[in-house]
């Protein structure tokens, strides 16, 4: 079975192999880490890191202004960003819409040049698309992480937007709705290409609760959500939404937008709330812990937090991913662990 097909598979409860894995090494790694640690790691866990071939001499990634530090970067809504390290995406500084007053001379980025954080050209993403699917590989795509309420953030000031909607401001269904439009453009455009997969990622949870209220979730972001994921869904792609932080409370809005893949951090919304609430309903695309075990445990509580997640979560029928992301900080023999973990634990 082909990986595409184990994905797919897998995301429609239709009998894979094996659990998919995506195990992504951050930009801020390859500064933090001795790569020959790194890349021996990637060549001994080849069902993980399938094709990679080790780069000649020292690896420099390439970086986007947003993950560069020393300055100030703005993107095409005009948020301005930094960031403390290298490789790391910063946080937004300066918000374009602080002040309301600046509201009657702001414009909306142009979504056929732009992705609201990078350029885009649609002739080469098309072409790019079209090598993937010639591979038989999976074709994925997705809007920018920070897409609505994020961006609403990043516009206004966490504070303000929070009140804004608090207070029900005037301008701001208007606005959301030319934000949505922005976000279908680009939908459109990628299910025009042909994807098997969009995601439609943000993070609304904090380490505890979300960081808007039920209500105001309910009221002012899900209806773009199900907006986005109705055109994913008219276009025939499977529909993957992702969170960081605790979502307990708004699990039941997301789950009603008809999604396909929901992907949620473990322990911070608990292993068992994710049992009870989640298995069978969505495939869950599990975001492993990086802020405790894998962080802080031994080797051996690293590969007994996979075994215990594999034995809650995971069905012949399928239902199960796993995603980790690798940030600086976790030891090296934990990493090793991990990976070693994954690969014992992913057949089913």
């Amino acid at each position: 079975m082909t990986e595409r097909e184990n994905y797919i598979r897998a995301a429609r409860f239709g009998g894979p192999e094996r659990i998919p894995v995506f195990f992504a090494v951050n930009a801020a790694c390859y500064f933090e880490y001795d790569q020959d640690f790194l890349f021996g790691e990637m060549e001994r866990h080849r069902r993980l890191f399938p094709g990679f071939v080790r780069p000649k001499g020292k690896y420099v990634p390439e970086l986007s202004d947003f993950c560069r530090t020393g300055k100030v970067s703005y993107d095409a809504f005009g948020c301005g960003w930094e960031t403390t390290t290298d490789g790391l995406l910063g946080t937004v500084v300066e918000h374009p819409l602080a002040d309301l007053s600046a509201l009657r001379g702001y414009r909306f980025p142009d979504p056929r040049r732009t992705t609201g954080i990078a350029n885009i050209d649609w002739e080469e993403e098309k072409a790019r698309l079209r090598k993937i699917r010639a591979k038989g590989e999976l074709v994925c795509a997705g809007l920018r992480h920070g897409h609505t309420f994020l961006q609403m953030c990043d516009i206004r000031g966490y504070d303000n937007f929070i009140f804004d909607m608090m207070d029900d401001e005037p301008y701001l269904r208007p606005f959301l709705d030319r934000l949505t439009e922005f976000n279908l453009f680009i939908v459109d455009h990628y299910m025009e290409i042909g994807t098997d997969v969009f995601q439609i990622p943000e993070d609304l949870g904090m380490q505890r609760g979300p960081m808007l209220s039920a209500e105001n979730f309910a009221e002012y972001i899900l209806p773009c959500y199900r907006r986005l994921a109705e055109h994913v869904r008219k276009g025939g792609a499977l529909v993957h939404m992702h969170s960081d932080g605790d979502i307990c409370a708004l699990a039941d809005g997301l789950l009603d937008l008809g999604i396909d893949i929901l992907n949620v951090q473990d322990l911070v919304n608990g292993l068992e709330w994710i049992r009870k609430t989640l298995k069978g309903k969505v495939c869950i695309d599990l975001d492993i812990d990086r802020q405790k075990v894998t962080r802080f445990g031994t080797p051996a509580e690293v590969e007994e937090l996979v075994r215990e997640e594999v034995g809650m979560l995971s069905d012949k029928a399928g239902g199960l991913m796993f995603t980790y992301g690798l940030y600086p900080g976790i030891p090296e023999e934990n990493i090793s662990r991990l990976m070693d973990a994954l690969e014992k634990y992913m057949e089913l």
